[in-house]
């Protein structure tokens, strides 16, 4: 890492334990970003990573007491911030959380009312990057929120309204088989560990015997093998001579 790179990240690292989480901040960790080989770009993603992952856990739990509208804006910078280092995860995580805040305080403030696409746009994007459980509720607040801001009556003008509900239920729906494959795919994966332990565990089967027992069932396949080919062979040759 170079020099003047490294002194940028310890201003931003010394930014983010002041608590400032202001545009300002934000602008050096973009110049941060800056870097002009691969190798020093990865390195530093990597340090800010680890930063800011163990900083908003700690800072969120600092909050935890604060208004919502703080907790909103805080919130809101380390989405950006987690945006710009690419770190997806914390980024989807963290603006679920902002999109909540947001619904639970658009009473006093009409601006920050989440629309039903703002939910769709969120839930597609976790679908694409394998995030299926986070997808689901995302879905569902979206469908939650076109429902309950939309008069859907049946009819040629509620049909686009009831088109949009139904490909959001058929994301929705897709997510949730989802999240219920990989569960079984965990599971499987766990057993077939466990399986793998308990035979390793064994009492009087050294690893020299398990290669022997191998060796020689791959030995008799072979020779069983042969045999069956031999056969065939005195087969042919019976049905050419016509004997």
């Amino acid at each position: 890492m170079s020099k003047s790179i490294s002194t940028e990240a310890s201003l931003f690292a010394s930014q983010i334990e002041n608590r400032r989480f202001n545009t300002g901040t934000l602008q050096i960790l973009e110049s941060i970003l800056v870097a002009k080989d691969v190798s020093s770009l990865l390195e530093i993603r990597s340090a800010l990573r680890e930063l800011l992952r163990s900083q908003s856990m700690a800072v969120l739990v600092e909050t935890s007491v604060e208004t919502a509208d703080v907790k909103l804006r805080i919130v809101e910078f380390f989405v950006r911030a987690f945006a710009l280092i690419g770190d997806v995860e914390s980024c989807l995580a963290l603006k679920y959380e902002a999109l909540v805040l947001r619904e639970a305080i658009h009473l006093k403030d009409r601006d920050l009312q989440v629309s039903y696409e703002e939910w769709l746009t969120f839930g597609r994007d976790s679908l694409n990057n394998g995030f299926y459980t986070i997808a689901v509720r995302g879905f569902e607040n979206a469908l939650v929120c076109i429902k309950s801001h939309t008069n859907v009556d049946p009819g040629p003008v509620a049909a686009p309204v009831v088109d949009t509900i139904n490909d959001i239920k058929r994301l929705r729906d897709i997510a949730t088989a989802l999240v219920a494959s990989h569960s079984v795919q965990t599971q499987s994966a766990e057993y077939l560990k466990r399986k793998a332990i308990s035979v390793d565990l064994k009492p009087g089967l050294s690893s020299t015997h398990k290669k022997t027992v191998a060796s020689s069932a791959f030995r008799y396949g072979i020779k069983k093998r042969n045999i069956q080919k031999l056969y065939h062979s005195r087969a042919l040759d019976r049905d050419v001579s016509g004997t």
